[in-house]
């Protein structure tokens, strides 16, 4: 037998979290969509400036997704100035990724919506609400 609370519960936390992401994600696509880009590309941005000089398999691995998915999004970054792309010093054939000057300062604008969006949210909820979101987002499978 279901229980039909916990399937309630279940179909709120789903609206919930649909509603939150929606919001969450807003304020980056607008600016995205002012330069030709989308979520994909600030999902590179994001990783790439978390770990610069990241090699480009490290990446895929992050990112959960294959070489030919990462391809078009890389060279329209690259193009555009925002990502730069070097030789690694110790192996000639590996190419290390890192955001350009434009880079920096664009993943940061994008990531600075959504730090204020988790800023008002983790104020509202105080400490053991945050404690409690972190504890259910890691639970959450990463695939």
């Amino acid at each position: 037998m279901v229980d039909q609370n916990a399937n309630l519960r279940l179909q709120q936390a789903l609206e919930l979290f649909y509603f939150a992401y929606r919001s969450f994600t807003a304020g980056p696509d607008r600016i995205l969509s002012d330069k030709g880009l989308g979520r994909v590309h600030h999902r590179v941005l994001y990783f790439v400036g978390r770990n610069p000089r990241i090699n480009i398999n490290e990446l895929l691995q992050i990112l959960g997704v294959s070489k030919q998915a990462l391809n078009a999004p890389l060279r329209k970054l690259t193009e555009l100035g925002l990502i730069d792309v070097e030789t690694a010093a110790h192996d000639g054939r590996v190419k290390q990724l890192l955001l350009s000057k434009t880079g920096v300062k664009l993943e940061a604008r994008l990531s600075q919506t959504q730090m204020q969006h988790l800023a008002k949210a983790f104020a509202v909820g105080g400490e053991q609400a945050v404690k409690g979101w972190e504890l259910i987002m890691r639970e959450i499978p990463r695939n």
